[in-house]
């Protein structure tokens, strides 16, 4: 491929200007499409370990005798 046939390639016969811009938008909603349910899954665990941290630190408030009972 020599630099003529790379030039009119990335021309694209005079539409580069639509075609290109399409190809990124493509590429930014594909790698969004691949992030989002990681970030969504990440964030759903941070939340159910606190959930879980703060019914943990219920139950021991709850079953731990009081000082005033004793």
């Amino acid at each position: 491929m020599n630099a003529a046939s790379l030039q009119s390639f990335l021309a694209m016969g005079g539409y580069a200007i639509y075609v290109w811009p399409a190809y990124g938008v493509f590429f930014i909603v594909l790698l969004i499409d691949w992030l989002a349910p990681q970030l969504r899954r990440r964030r759903q665990l941070r939340e159910l370990r606190a959930r879980m941290a703060r019914q943990d630190a219920r139950k021991e408030r709850t079953n731990r005798p009081s000082a005033a009972s004793t």
